[in-house]
């Protein structure tokens, strides 16, 4: 049962909603919508009895003031544990202001129907089938998401990504991702809401990297720089003997990471291009004018480099070979598929080659 004021709310409105759709159905007659009793025993959070051509059905439904898929997963037991002690014939269904479509799936899932505030919604018994999916996600849950991956976050979630299996303890995730043990947790939490993370005995794992990956995509923003345009006149040889020179002091005297169409061609070569893409610190950048012979190019650029305003993605940069310093395989595939269509065609072979994992 919801106890919070805010909560109260959220149910409030979840009778309003249900109210609504269920009053655009011609052969339904609501009889009553009440309140669950609250007792500790009571596993729901109102109980709607209509008649539908004439017959009578009863729907109960468990509201949850959020829809991440660990939240719906409670709710799916309470209505389970409800239906199991009542004789009664019930319509279970999950209400909350958002459900994604991955909690919508394990609704389904359970035979269990939704609703959401966004218009969502899925309700059967015998005779009658009410079915609607919307398009696009709320502003709040938009918001949420590019909070998710936010630089320090991703520095996270690049690190489990690297071994979805290994399992880790929140203070060695810390540092190894080079973050804090509260930001750690934070993320810990997030993960675990859309079950896309799981602990056993051994510490946080991922149980679901690909929808991990899949969502990050969608909602992933460049690394923040000022980007700057260059021209080199170095080409084939030249300019990789210049580049394998250019990183032998990478941390030392700058760092210069190929990234983009430019870390692809050495971690799953697909799509060339003419221009070459970096990222750096403003050492970096100094280090490869000089090494890459480099001019400021109006028009006309062959590299590009951002410089950038946090380094954390620096840290999980891979060698692929000697002297080779790249954006790690999920930092390139993400800036490949956010780069247009063709850059999405890269993005799956380099995803196809490098980031498929052991279900």
């Amino acid at each position: 049962m919801l106890k919070a004021l805010d909560s109260v709310k959220v149910e409030r409105q979840a009778v309003e909603t249900l109210r609504h759709v269920l009053a655009d159905v011609p052969e339904i007659e609501l009889f009553e919508i009440q309140a669950a009793p609250d007792q500790p025993d009571s596993s729901i959070d109102f109980i709607v009895r209509l008649s539908f051509n004439g017959q009578r059905r009863t729907i109960v439904a468990e509201v949850k003031s959020s829809g991440q898929p660990r939240h719906v997963q409670s709710a799916l037991f309470q209505l389970q544990r409800y239906v199991e002690g009542h004789e009664e014939s019930v319509v279970p269904i999950v209400v909350a202001p958002y459900l994604s479509e991955s909690a919508r799936a394990l609704c389904t899932e359970s035979n269990v129907g939704f609703l959401d505030f966004e218009g969502n919604a899925h309700i059967k018994f015998p005779g009658f089938y009410f079915s609607r999916e919307v398009a696009g996600k709320p502003p709040a849950e938009r918001r949420e998401l590019r909070s998710l991956f936010k630089p320090k976050s991703g520095q996270v979630m690049r690190t489990m990504l690297r071994d979805p299996a290994r399992q880790w303890r929140v203070a060695d995730l810390a540092r190894e991702s080079l973050v804090s043990i509260g930001h750690v947790s934070n993320v810990r939490n997030s993960l675990l809401d859309r079950k896309w993370a799981e602990v056993s005995d051994g510490g946080l794992f991922l149980s679901d990297p690909d929808e991990l990956l899949d969502t990050w995509r969608e909602a992933y923003v460049p690394p923040a720089g000022e980007r700057r345009a260059f021209y080199t006149t170095l080409h084939g040889g030249a300019f990789e003997a210049a580049l394998r020179e250019c990183g032998t002091a990478l941390a030392s005297d700058g760092v210069a990471i190929l990234s983009s169409f430019s870390a692809a061609n050495w971690l799953a070569p697909y799509a060339r291009t003419g221009t070459h893409y970096f990222y750096a610190d403003q050492e970096g950048v100094d280090r490869m004018r000089k090494l890459l012979k480099l001019s400021t190019a109006t028009r006309g650029e062959n590299v590009v480099v951002t410089e950038l305003d946090d380094f954390g993605l620096f840290h999980d940069a891979v060698e692929p070979t000697d002297g080779i310093h790249c954006t790690s395989p999920v930092q390139t595939y993400l800036d490949l598929y956010a780069s247009g269509d063709r850059g999405r065609e890269a993005a799956e072979h380099l995803r196809q080659e490098r980031l498929r994992w052991q279900k």
